[in-house]
């Protein structure tokens, strides 16, 4: 199991990211756009950078939703290979068998 403290940061930050992912976008929108002139460009990048950090999307870290862990993650199922082999042990997972010859 993961400390506690590092999943509670890591879920502080999904709200943050949701939080400001819609003004992020916009200023994004504006600071790559080539047509427009380039002090608003500028200025665009500045009011990004004054954003806190922790609001960007690349700051979250996947982690198992039963354990915790933040290695060995499988997107599709959401969980890492240890828990994943410990539920198909179990049977919990429909149509997973664990291997052995």
């Amino acid at each position: 199991m993961a400390k506690k403290s590092a999943v509670n940061r890591n879920e502080k930050v999904k709200l943050l990211v949701q939080r400001y992912a819609a003004r992020r976008e916009a200023l994004k929108a504006i600071a790559n756009d080539e047509s427009l002139p380039l002090e608003d460009r500028f200025e665009a990048r500045l009011k990004l950078a004054e954003l806190p950090r922790s609001s960007s999307k690349v700051r979250i870290r996947n982690r198992c939703e039963v354990t915790g862990r933040p290695r060995a993650y499988y997107r599709k199922l959401k969980m890492s290979r240890i828990a994943l082999r410990e539920l198909g042990s179990q049977g919990q997972i429909p149509g997973l068998v664990k291997s052995s010859w």
